[in-house]
C-alpha cells in the first residue's frame, strides 16, 4: 500500500493546524506545551530535544512492555510455524516460554527506539517540505529500527530459540549461545533482521501517521482512542503481511543455531523454496497479521496516551513554575 502524501498547504482546512494537538488550551502569557509534531514544528518555538527524548523513551518503552505481554503467546505460534521443517510437529505447551527474559530486551529495545524516531522525525519534517512528510516519517522509522537493532537482535534471538524449546531459561540461552557459537551467535541472522526490520519500521510508521493525518485532516478534529487503534491495526497488519517472507528467512536464520544449515539470505531463500516450495515463505502469514495488527492497535493506543499524559505533566510543570515566577 502505498503511503499517503498530504499537502498541508492546499489541503490545510481552516482552524486546524497539522503541528502538534493541544491537550488543553493555552494559559494565559504561556504557550501550551505539545507532545510530538506530526508534521511541522513551531518555527517560533526552540525545539525540545531532551524533552522529545525523554518522553518518547518512556512512552515505547511502555507500550513494548504492554504489546509484548500480552501478545506473546501469538509470537510464540508464528516462531514454531516458521521454524518448523516440511511436516515437523508444532508443539502448543509452553506459549509463554521466554517472556521473562524477552521483556528485559524488549524495554529498552522499544524506549530506544521511540526516544531516536521521534526527535529524528521533528527534525526530518523541517527539512522535508509538507507534502513529502512521508519521507521523514520512513527515514525517521529506519534511523530508529536501526538504533534499536543492537538491543532487539540479540533479544529476539535468545526468544526464539526459547520459543522452540531448545532452552529452558534466558539466561541458560545466552551462556550456551556464546560458549557454542560464540557472541556473535547472539546476533544471528542480524543481516536478515535489518533486511526485514528496517524496511518494517519504517513502512509501518509512515503508513500510521500518514493515515493519521489524513483522517484528522478529513474529520477536522483530533483522533480518539478507539480511532488512533483501528489506524494503527491497519498499518500493522499490512506492514506484517508484506514483510512475511522476511521473517520467515529471520527466523530461520536466528534459530539454526550450530548446525550452520544456511549460510546467509540467498542460502536460505535457495534452500527453502527447493526443499519446501515458494509458499513456505509465507509460513506463519496467519498468526503473524493476527499479531502485529493486534499489536499495532494496542502498540500506537498505549504510545499516543502515553504521551498524551506525559505532555500534559510537563504542561502542568510550566503553569506550575509560570505561577511561580509571577
Amino acid at each position: 500500500m502505498a503511503p499517503l502524501l498530504l499537502g498541508a498547504k492546499s489541503g490545510k482546512p481552516p482552524g486546524i493546524s497539522l503541528d502538534c494537538y493541544r491537550s488543553k488550551p493555552c494559559i494565559s502569557g504561556l504557550e501550551q506545551t505539545k507532545p510530538f509534531a506530526s508534521v511541522t514544528m513551531s518555527k517560533d518555538k526552540p525545539f525540545d530535544f531532551l524533552r522529545v527524548l525523554h518522553d518518547g523513551i518512556i512512552a515505547g518503552g511502555t507500550a513494548g512492555v504492554v504489546v509484548e505481554t500480552i501478545l506473546y503467546p501469538i509470537d510464540t505460534i508464528k516462531t514454531r510455524l516458521q521454524a518448523a521443517h516440511g511436516g515437523s510437529k508444532i508443539h502448543w505447551k509452553g506459549l509463554y516460554s521466554g517472556l521473562a527474559g524477552n521483556l528485559v530486551g524488549v524495554l529498552p529495545a522499544s524506549a530506544v527506539f521511540v526516544g531516536i524516531y521521534e526527535p529524528s522525525k521533528q527534525k526530518l519534517l523541517k527539512l522535508f517540505p509538507e507534502n513529502l512528510s512521508a519521507f521523514a516519517h520512513l527515514t525517521a522509522g529506519a534511523i530508529g529500527g536501526a538504533a534499536s537493532s543492537l538491543i532487539r537482535v540479540p533479544t529476539e534471538v535468545v526468544k526464539q530459540r526459547m520459543q522452540t524449546r531448545q532452552f529452558a531459561s534466558a539466561p541458560d540461552a545466552v551462556r550456551l549461545i556464546v560458549a557454542k557459537e560464540g557472541f556473535r551467535g547472539l546476533y544471528a541472522g542480524y543481516g536478515s533482521f535489518l533486511l526485514r526490520d528496517l524496511p518494517f519500521d519504517a513502512i509501518q510508521f509512515c503508513i500510521y501517521e500518514q493515515l493519521r493525518i489524513g483522517y484528522r485532516v478529513a474529520a477536522k478534529r483530533e483522533l480518539i482512542d478507539h480511532e488512533i487503534a483501528v489506524i494503527g491495526a491497519f498499518a500493522g497488519a499490512i506492514t506484517g503481511a508484506i514483510t512475511t517472507p522476511l521473517d520467515v528467512l529471520k527466523t530461520r536464520l536466528m534459530t539454526q543455531g550450530s548446525t550452520n544449515q544456511y549460510s546467509g539470505l540467498l542460502s536460505c531463500t535457495q534452500t527453502i523454496i527447493r526443499e519446501e516450495g515458494p509458499a513456505a515463505l509465507f509460513k506463519g502469514i496467519g498468526p503473524r497479521i493476527l499479531w502485529i495488527g493486534i499489536g499495532g492497535s494496542i502498540f500506537f493506543g498505549v504510545l499516543e496516551k502515553t504521551k498524551t499524559l506525559l505532555a500534559r505533566k510537563s504542561s502542568a510543570d510550566l503553569k506550575s513554575d509560570f505561577v511561580k515566577q509571577q
